[in-house]
């Protein structure tokens, strides 16, 4: 059963970023569906019954607007995994559920940070259809195939200890020394919970074109089946190369224990498109720790940056026990620095190549 949903009330919602890519003023509709089972990306319209850690949500054109309660807002199922914040799943029905990322994600909290509140609770009032009252998926407002690149540009992955381990600065950071050094940078950041704060910043830093994974159909990526997560990286890869830019870096969010985050990395599609890779770490251990486990996995590791290099004691600890360099975020910056990067990377990328075609002459 569904009903049209009036478009002034349409206008009155607040849309979270989640969704920022629906044609809002195409025809949409309210579902009713008492047995659904919520899927990964489902979009629904849902009034909040309680403020609680989250006070504000993030709209579709990144400006955070306060809740309250009554409002009624267009968001998106989904799980989330956030150690510093929430572990959440996926709800089992339509019934009450909490706001689980400022993003506009819903979910059932089934842990939290003891430094974190209790959730803001919604009710959900039905799921967001089209006009013929088919329900709507962030899937179906991801990017199409992009045009085919005549070539593949040098990519950087960066990937750190967990999250808030300084991975998203530094990212941003070696985004600016890149621009500031005259290319033209692509920016995707290809796991995590629907947010814009990473995507604004890549903007703010020089990218000429920056992603996030809702862009390939995701509200947040964990729990997504890995072939999934392959192809939307892929993708997101795949529509910067053909923005024509000069240079990729790509952020894979949360930690190396993070079973997605660790399964995507372990890709040989990853592998193939992946230049360098710089690590970020919260302390000096970690830093030693992550790289230790990279180079296991024959990943290309160029240097060590994130919180770490807010102090030089942690920096000394860890180039003590690292043969790659320890960079802050005014290291990055540095369009010589960058630049040298980039030389490091086509470097590993022209060894990668010559090894796996003696190796398959060999064969």
């Amino acid at each position: 059963m569904f009903a049209s949903l009036d478009p002034a009330r349409v206008e009155r919602l607040k849309a979270a970023y989640v969704v920022r890519n629906l044609d809002r003023g195409a025809g949409l509709s309210l579902v009713h569906h008492s047995d659904h089972q919520p899927r990964h990306g489902d979009l629904v319209l849902a009034e909040v019954t309680k403020v609680g850690y989250h006070q504000l949500l993030e709209l579709t054109d990144g400006r955070k607007a306060k809740l309250y309660i009554g409002d009624e807002v267009l968001v998106a199922y989904g799980a989330r995994y956030a150690p510093d914040h929430f572990e959440a799943e996926l709800p089992d029905d339509l019934g009450a559920c909490d706001l689980v990322a400022a993003g506009g994600v819903l979910g059932k909290v089934r842990s939290r940070n003891a430094a974190v509140s209790a959730p803001t609770t919604v009710r959900p009032l039905g799921l967001v259809g089209d006009a013929e009252g088919r329900v709507l998926n962030v899937s179906d407002l991801a990017l199409g195939a992009p045009l085919a690149a005549l070539r593949k540009p040098p990519t950087f992955v960066v990937v750190g200890t967990s999250m808030n381990s300084g991975k998203t600065t530094t990212v941003a950071s070696l985004v600016h020394g890149l621009s500031r050094a005259g290319l033209r940078v692509g920016a995707a950041k290809v796991t995590g919970t629907a947010a814009g704060g990473d995507p604004w910043l890549f903007r703010d830093s020089g990218a000429v074109a920056a992603l996030d994974f809702t862009d390939a159909g995701m509200a947040t990526t964990f729990r997504i089946p890995l072939e999934r997560l392959v192809t939307g990286s892929l993708l997101l890869h795949a529509h910067l190369m053909a923005r024509g830019v000069d240079a990729i870096v790509l952020e894979i969010a949360d930690g190396l224990l993070q079973p997605e985050t660790a399964q995507l990395l372990d890709r040989p599609e990853i592998r193939r498109i992946t230049d360098g890779v710089l690590f970020s770490a919260a302390d000096s251990s970690g830093a030693l720790y992550g790289v230790q486990r990279l180079r296991a996995g024959s990943h290309p590791v160029l240097a060590v940056s994130g919180l770490l290099t807010a102090s030089p004691l942690a920096v000394r600890e860890a180039q003590a026990g690292l043969d790659v360099p320890v960079y802050g975020p005014l290291d990055l910056q540095s369009p010589a620095l960058a630049g040298e990067l980039l030389r490091r990377a086509l470097a590993e990328a022209e060894a990668a190549f010559v090894e796996d075609n003696v190796g398959e002459v060999l064969a």
